[in-house]
């Protein structure tokens, strides 16, 4: 449920994701230089894990559809895997906040084009404005047209929608409703340029919660959808009917008859609810609308279906049920193009015991619900749910009749029937995207199978990391859905932590000596908020709270798992033997410290709390603070005991405006040094050393050189290696990194709304970076793999990865292939490409130049290309062919 995520993602942003700008320094220091290494990227898979609030699909190629995700991003179905494409993987950490989308488009007369409106928050927590994102290729690369105001897509009010609409009739013009009292905006050039309508009568009065001084729940929801009437235009010129929805409740929707030349309230409307969607079906005539008396996603208590004749001007309530009997909003609304006159709703904020879908086939007069009553509690369903594909989606629950596990849904308000397919449809819940694919069974009295269709997309909020070095290789601390023991990192876990279920685990510890000995702390509204498991994290079993305690905090387990460190919210930093039944509050050391154990000596723990640091040495009794200076002034700070070394620490972390990098202690914390060539570090991890290293491998999310990324070191700072790219940047990386202990050169990476990202190198060590000369040409043997990894019509993406299979290391590189059926190049990244009649170019650029013997190098475009494409037959690297792979 995402209830929690905003609290514990947006407190975390609020301390830590602000201090992403650049640092403030008197003097840079001298740029190092920089290796980079070529890493394969992939998700630790759950399967889903938030909050879906649109779905969208192409009215005008069959398989073409969309799905947009609050805080992590938007996504492209893919029909031959049945699974989801991540597309805003590239947006880096200056613009975390362009990882929430508030609205996608797909553009029916060019399905090549789609649109992404995104912006993360209205208020302070976003530094950043809104922007408009648009692609000529389906997402596989963007171009982005900046705003003068925010967007949020993880604001209250996300649910409703789309904001975004392209012309179906001449598609250069786009309808974007701003929130915030900004009003309804308009290009007339395919998104490049916005302005504001600025004739269009209302721009909304309706927030959540007015007097919230935070300005998330005071924001005015604006603008919340528009709808064109495709059967009031032809092909190139501008649709002249327009319907757009307003949160007001007195005023929720206005047409324009005139291609948005002048606007009026729509006569006869129904007042007291907000139209949360417009969904038109233009053959029959009908503008359907779902209100409700809130902005959801989580409120609602009342709400009704509306149907209004566009040709009458008539308006009809079609509420399944009599308003008196509701205690939920309406707001998940589609119909059948195939078959109009059907139409499917949600009752989106049904929480208990389950959502509700109506069904009708004769335009609303009528309607069957997906579940009812037979003789209460019981229930009988017109559905059946398989989720062993992702079957931590029960919860581990038990429930009593009426409550059913896995639920039908909650927060429901993305809905969406193929429209080349009447039995497919998808929504979108809290946690997944569900789907079926025999609906009309619904219609004859049979069942319709419902199962997850959700596979690739990820999209969970990263608190902490753990790597033990036997056991399970991953364990996850998440927002919502609590964290998940991966011993498979392919597979979806069977269940997530359980025992108690913690709605966001906040921390994460293993014992370094006893790996089997664990720890996690958390949020629960009621019950305890830490819990303890002697077998790896498998099984679990909750602790006693001190007295106080409000959530999770921070958690440190002994070397050896006989005592334990505390700092939870709501309490000061505490100490135990045993597992937790006892607590003692710890003395000299503040509360809302973090706290880390050393990871050799069982009796020693480290803490920090605004600017200092802290040292205990009798199992967290007392903590004595650290004489150590320089140190970062804020709380904005991640620190870790190195395995194996008794007394040595890192400490990565501050804010833009003080002090800002990556400190290293040898001496238990006495004293710190902070390292010249990292301008700013907000994470360390370690993992498995380099062959022939003695030191394990680092990892950071940092600034180094002028470029942020992740990166990884093997000679302990003194030189660091990049090992993401521009196009895997995933926004916010800052919560938490850990390389692995038993597989050297892979890292797990934390984000804010992308899940748990994983890298593994391609065999290349971190060397010092030369730069690549003016015209590389390497000699001996090479390898090269080209991959079509995406096709549509008119254009494709391939990957390439090219080995050097020679003795000799390449100091740069120039590849060159010929294309044989007129396909042209659009993009590249992780070289520097260019065409020249039929024979494309790609060269290294400067942090990829450097290609160790047996190592590899990759790097993607797109093209354009015809009915055929053909896969080049050879490729040269200067001179030299390479062996195709």
């Amino acid at each position: 449920m995402r209830r929690t995520r905003i609290l514990t993602a947006v407190l975390a942003l609020a301390a830590g994701l602000l201090s992403g700008a650049p640092t403030a320094l008197a003097a840079d220091p001298p740029a190092p230089k920089l290796a980079a290494d070529t890493y394969t990227w992939k998700n630790a898979r759950i399967d889903g894990g938030g909050f879906v609030p649109g779905i969208v699909f192409n009215r005008s190629e069959k398989n073409l559809a969309y799905a947009r995700t609050d805080i992590g991003g938007a996504y492209r179905w893919q029909e031959s895997s049945k699974t989801w494409t991540p597309l805003l993987d590239s947006v880096g950490w200056e613009d975390w906040g362009h990882t929430g989308v508030v609205s996608i488009a797909s553009d029916s007369a060019d399905p090549n084009r789609v649109y992404a409106a995104v912006g993360t928050y209205t208020n302070s927590w976003d530094p950043k404005n809104g922007a408009v994102m648009r692609s000529a290729d389906r997402g596989a690369s963007w171009q982005k047209a900046n705003l003068p105001f925010k967007l949020g897509g993880n604001m209250p009010g996300r649910g409703m929608g789309e904001r975004l609409a392209v012309d179906p009739n001449r598609n250069s013009v786009l309808y974007l409703g701003a929130p915030s009292g900004k009003g309804l905006w308009r290009s007339t050039d395919s998104g490049a340029g916005w302005s504001q309508v600025a004739n269009f009568p209302n721009v909304g009065n309706y927030a959540q919660d007015p007097s919230d001084t935070s300005g998330y729940a005071s924001d005015n929801q604006g603008i919340v959808w528009v709808t064109f009437d495709e059967s009031t235009g032809t092909a190139g010129s501008a649709t002249r009917t327009i319907y757009v929805g307003v949160a007001d409740k007195d005023n929720a929707v206005y047409r324009s008859t005139d291609a948005g030349a002048t606007w009026q309230r729509l006569a006869g409307q129904p007042t007291g609810h907000l139209a949360h969607k417009g969904v038109l079906d233009a053959k029959n005539g009908y503008l359907y609308l779902a209100y409700s008396d809130k902005g959801g996603p989580y409120d609602g208590g009342k709400g009704r279906l509306w149907r209004y004749a566009t040709g009458t001007g008539t308006w009809t309530d079609i509420s399944p049920v009599a308003e008196a009997d509701t205690f939920y909003g309406f707001s998940g609304l589609t119909v059948d193009r195939r078959k109009p006159g059907t139409v499917v709703a949600t009752a989106y904020s049904a929480w208990w015991p389950d959502t509700q879908i109506f069904r009708s086939t004769d335009s609303g007069a009528t309607w069957s619900k997906a579940w009812d009553y037979t003789s209460y509690p019981n229930r009988e369903n017109r559905y059946t749910m398989d989720v062993s594909s992702s079957p931590w989606l029960t919860w581990g629950a038990n429930p009593q009749p009426p409550e059913q596990t896995p639920k039908l849904g909650w927060m429901t308000e993305a809905l969406e029937i193929d429209p080349f397919n009447s039995d497919r449809m998808m929504y979108g819940t809290g946690a997944t995207v569900y789907g079926t694919e025999n609906l009309t069974n619904w219609d004859s009295g049979g069942k319709f199978a419902i199962r997850p269709m959700v596979q690739g997309l990820e999209e969970t909020a990263v608190n902490d990391l753990v790597s033990p070095p036997s056991g399970a290789p991953l364990l996850s601390a998440l927002g919502d859905i609590g964290g998940f023991r991966h011993t498979d990192l392919t597979k979806v876990p069977s269940m997530m932590f359980t025992q108690p279920n913690f709605t966001t685990t906040t921390s994460l510890d293993f014992a370094e000596s006893n790996p089997n000995t664990v720890v996690r702390t958390g949020n629960l509204d009621s019950g305890p908020h830490i819990a303890f498991s002697t077998d790896n994290g498998a099984n679990w079993f909750a602790g006693t709270d001190p007295s106080g305690v409000s959530g999770g905090g921070t958690v440190a387990s002994a070397a050896d798992g006989t005592r334990f460190v505390w700092s939870p919210e709501g309490a000061g930093v505490h100490h135990t033997t045993g597992f937790g039944t006892a607590w003692q509050a710890s003395a000299g050391i503040p509360a809302g410290a973090i706290v880390e154990s050393d990871r050799v000596d069982a009796k020693t723990f480290y803490g920090f709390k605004s600017g200092k640091f802290y040292v205990s040495t009798d199992g967290g009794a007392t903590f004595k603070e650290s004489p150590a200076s320089g140190l970062p002034g804020g709380d904005s700070v991640r620190f870790k005991a190195l395995p194996g070394g008794k007394g040595d620490v890192w400490l990565a972390g501050g804010a833009a405006d003080g002090a800002y990098g990556l400190w290293h202690s040898t001496d238990g914390g006495a004293s710190f040094t902070k390292l010249s060539n990292v301008e700013q570090a907000d994470t360390v991890g370690f993992g498995k050393a380099a062959p022939g290293a003695s030191y394990q491998t680092l990892y950071t999310s940092a600034k180094i050189g002028g470029v942020r990324g992740v990166f990884r070191s093997t000679d302990k700072g003194a030189s660091w290696t990049r090992i993401n790219d521009d196009a895997h940047q995933w926004g916010w990386t800052g919560a938490a990194i850990t390389g692995d202990p038993r597989v050297y050169g892979r890292v797990y990476v934390s984000t804010n709304g992308r899940g748990v990202l994983y890298g593994d190198s391609s065999g290349g060590g971190g060397t010092t970076e030369p730069g690549p000369g003016p015209d590389p040409t390497p000699t001996g043997a090479c390898e090269v793999t080209y991959k079509i990894t995406s096709q549509w019509s008119g254009g494709f993406q391939a990957d390439v990865r090219l080995t050097n299979t020679g003795t000799r290391p390449w100091t740069g590189w120039s590849l060159a292939w010929t294309f044989t059926d007129g396909q042209k190049l659009t993009q590249a990244w992780n070289a520097e490409a260019a065409q020249s009649g039929s024979t494309v170019t790609a060269k290294n650029v400067a942090w990829n130049a450097n290609v160790a013997a047996g190592s590899s190098v990759s790097f993607g475009f797109t093209a354009s290309r015809s009915d055929t494409n053909a896969k080049p037959g050879a490729f040269k690297l200067g001179e030299q062919t390479c062996a195709v792979a």
